[in-house]
């Protein structure tokens, strides 16, 4: 193979063209060496001579041009600018927090007890006026708790729609883990996504509770916000476990959002009510004084009745507050104002009137705020002007209306309040709830939760309680787990369903027949029953789909928050199985939900018994109960009729709600004999029970209340400020109910009124009557039972013999002896004809 090679080379170099070739190569070849040398040897100075050019120029920049900046722009554009605070007037954070002591337990028993109000505007300032709220006050009800690498937390504020916000500080009292890593841990505060401030969380603070003043730029703010601290924790910069037990943080709810706020000025119109009357961007308690004319009539208080159930209805779970004042406008601020063309507040400017008519005005000045004038010729037309705002409020415009023509609407039927649970159907979840609220999404989501308001009367004895029809999409788990749905009402737990995992096994028929879609979820379906004992009259129906984290472990990254839960709407609670039957009198459901008077949602079977003389104490504490009637049945109380206690003996056919202490309302001393409490001079006597009675509780048993006899003297209603809250039947006639607010002027009369908008106090409020003084609550009497409703002739004698097995025994054995003795006669009967055949 050498030899051939050799001399093929041998030949091809003895041709002259051959060798010319060859030489040409060999040069061209050298060339191209030498320029790929050259050009690797500039290449690999490129880099060390930029950075060293890099360093000279930085340091020349330096020397000659200081504040010059370093960024450069991408392509022919000038350098952008040096970065500035976008906030000016931000605060700027110390390295180290402010130490804050403990909170005493007295601080945080009190917090969310001193509910502010509307007419506590806060702090005037030119243009507006500044205010502070605890994240207490915003509905925080607990301290936030942040758990994870990227926990999150907060609270949601809005803005009036007649307020701009200029300027913001939060006071955020705090304290995190002791296992954070400063150098790459910390806290966000977000407002409606933006970084507001970031927090450092030195060791030398951990574990304590410590504050800082946190500016927030007000552009962040707008009309619904939301409010939020982040934490960024890490406990190791090796790899870590995204759920790691040390990685926490706790947000006090004694926290605080200063807010400063600029007024907005706006012509007055009709359009905008309820605004600025009542804003449901504010989250404060509604508080509208009432004005009436030296001496209101029945009509004139039924239409501020009608119009404070409007205003309650509106603000909800806030509460309202409706101070009334005879003859006088407040100082400032807004009011509601009833005139007529004889009867008009003084010191109020009333235009002409032509007929029921409404309007808004502006205050004169210096006062600020508006007025809404409720008028009429005379109190008829002044009620008509009323209904017409509770009713059709929402076609009316302009600055003032004048009503030609109100079209009653029909009569309401007993238990149809808006706000109340249908109990002739089924109940669809979509009615009760936004679709957009029945899904959650995310290992550390909250519950969805369903606000059930329920009739008190509904008869559940002997049953699995209330059936939900629940239709539910979870998703699948990749492994068997403990990931449940969790069903419970308020705070009570009824039940859990396991969210399966995707059948692995061949043999597994659910492999075959279950229905899963390509976002690896899955629908499901089952009957859920809520206990009789925990479906109060204000239930909250919470269904948490609890997913187990996976124990990735560290090294794993993230934890990827790919799992969802929704409820679907077409889900269906039912109560129309059940009758309405009831033992009274029972505080607790008046207390809760106003039963039995807001059994009709206008209050048309009510009649409210004042004292002769009353007074503007007595007005307030009416309006307030025509509130709290409209809060609880969605619907202003068009019906309601207002009297005197000389002429109760004209409402026989109606529930009555009676004001007035004693000395002032006749009826405490009228009806001793009636109620649990009566008043005599100075005698003040109330009754725990009485032996009479024992008869008719041993046949009612444990369903029908028992009563335990004994009776006594009090003082209740004095100078001490105790206030008293009493349910009997009403003596005009059998299976109706009346209700007394037994109050004195002054202090106990502030007790009644902020018992009956305290959530904590409105459960204790029970049995046939309760002595309130301060936030203390004491049950002296359950009363004489009677019962309203109806059940069935089958059904009562089942629930009233159920107390009594001996009874039920006797009477299954009488009941043989007579059908013994019946078939006896027929088979004597028989034996005879054959005999005589």
């Amino acid at each position: 193979m050498g030899n051939g090679i050799a001399q093929t080379h041998t030949q091809y170099l003895q041709s002259e063209g051959g060798m010319t070739g060859w030489a040409t190569r060999l040069r061209s070849r050298r060339l191209v060496r030498g320029l790929a040398c050259w050009l690797a040897f500039q290449t690999a100075l490129a880099a060390p001579l930029a950075s060293a050019a890099g360093l000279v120029a930085s340091s020349a920049r330096a020397t000659a041009a200081p504040g010059t900046p370093d960024a450069t722009g991408v392509g022919n554009v000038p350098a952008p600018s040096a970065a500035v605070p976008f906030d000016p007037n931000a605060i700027v954070q110390p390295a180290l927090a402010a130490p804050t002591p403990a909170l005493a337990a007295s601080s945080v028993k009190a917090l969310g007890i001193k509910t502010p109000t509307t007419a506590e505007p806060g702090t005037l300032v030119p243009g507006g006026r500044r205010q502070t709220l605890t994240f207490a006050d915003f509905g925080a009800l607990d301290p936030l708790q942040l758990r994870g690498t990227e926990g999150q937390n907060g609270i949601a504020f809005s803005v009036r729609n007649d307020e701009v916000v200029t300027g913001a500080i939060l006071h955020l009292i705090y304290s995190y883990s002791p296992a954070l890593l400063p150098a790459i841990s910390q806290l966000k505060v977000l407002v409606n996504g933006e970084v507001a401030a970031t927090l450092p969380v030195p060791h030398e603070q951990a574990g304590m509770l410590v504050a800082r003043d946190i500016s927030i730029d007000p552009r962040f703010i707008t009309e619904f916000n939301h409010l939020n601290v982040q934490l960024i924790g890490h406990y190791t910069q090796q790899c870590e476990d995204p759920a790691n037990s040390s990685l926490w943080a706790t947000v006090s709810n004694a926290s605080s959002l200063d807010l400063t706020y600029a007024s907005l000025t706006s012509k007055p119109d009709l359009a905008a009510l309820p605004q600025p009357f009542f804003d449901r961007r504010d989250v404060r308690r509604l508080e509208l004084p009432f004005v009436f004319p030296a001496k209101p009539g029945a009509e004139t208080l039924e239409a501020a009745g009608i119009v404070a159930s409007w205003f309650g209805a509106l603000a909800g779970y806030r509460g309202a507050l409706f101070p009334a004042q005879v003859d006088e406008a407040p100082l400032s601020g807004n009011a509601v104002i009833f005139a007529t063309a004889d009867q008009r507040p003084a010191g109020v400017t009333i235009p002409a009137i032509s007929g029921p008519t409404i309007a808004v005005v502006d205050r004169e000045a210096p006062a600020r705020g508006k007025l809404l004038l409720v008028l009429g010729r005379n109190e008829a037309e002044l009620k008509t002007a009323a209904k017409a705002l509770g009713v059709g409020q929402s076609v009316l415009s302009g600055d003032s209306a004048t009503i030609t023509q109100l079209n009653e609407l029909g009569p309401r039927v007993p238990y149809d309040a808006p706000n109340w649970l249908p109990t002739n159907r089924p109940v669809r979840f979509g009615e009760l709830a936004e679709a957009r609220d029945l899904t959650v999404s995310g290992y550390d989501a909250d519950a969805v939760r369903v606000n059930l308001r329920v009739p008190p009367d509904l008869f559940m004895w002997h049953t699995k309680g209330a059936p939900i029809d629940l239709r539910y999409r979870y998703t699948v788990r990749p492994t068997p787990d403990r990931s449940s749905l969790n069903v419970s009402i308020n705070d009570g737990f009824v039940q859990s369903l396991p969210i399966p995992a995707k059948p692995a096994s061949m043999f597994d028929l659910g492999r075959y027949f279950s229905t899963i879609l390509p976002d690896k979820s899955a629908d499901a379906r089952h009957t859920v029953y809520i206990p009789p004992l925990l479906l109060t009259p204000r239930a909250q129906l919470r269904l948490h789909f609890y997913y187990d984290i996976p124990n990735t472990g560290e090294c794993h990254g993230r934890l990827l928050e790919n799992v969802v839960g929704s409820i679907d709407p077409n889900s269906t609670i039912d109560l129309s199985s059940f009758p309405h039957y009831m033992a009274l009198p029972d505080l607790a459901a008046f207390a809760n939900s106003g039963f039995p008077f807001t059994r009709m949602a206008d209050l048309s079977e009510t009649a409210v018994i004042l004292p002769n003389d009353a007074d503007s104490s007595d007005y307030s504490l009416y309006l307030l109960e025509m509130g709290r009637m409209g809060a609880s049945t969605g619907y202003p109380a068009t019906g309601v009729t207002v009297a005197t206690a000389d002429q109760v003996d004209q409402f026989a056919d109606k529930d009555l709600l009676i004001f007035g202490g004693p000395g002032r309302q006749p009826l405490l001393q009228r009806w001793a004999k009636s109620m649990p409490f009566s008043s005599d001079g100075d005698t003040r006597t109330f009754e725990l029970s009485d032996i009479v009675f024992r008869l008719e509780d041993w046949w009612h048993g444990e369903r029908g209340v028992e009563r335990a006899p004994a009776r006594a003297d009090l003082s209740l209603v004095s100078s001490n400020g105790a206030a008293l809250l009493t349910g009997f039947e009403s003596p005009l006639q059998k299976e109706r109910s009346a209700v007394a607010f037994v109050s004195a002027a002054g202090q106990s009369d502030a007790d009644l009124s902020s018992a009956l908008l305290d959530a904590d106090v409105l459960p204790q409020i029970q049995g046939a009557m309760a002595v309130i003084h301060g936030r203390s609550v004491t049950i002296t009497s359950n009363g004489n039972a009677y019962f309203i409703g109806h059940l069935s002739p089958q059904e009562y004698m089942r629930w009233a013999l159920s107390s009594h097995p001996l009874l039920l025994l006797l009477g299954g054995i009488f009941a043989a002896l007579i059908i013994a003795a019946l078939f006896y006669r027929a088979l004597r009967s028989i034996a005879a004809r054959r005999l005589r055949d």
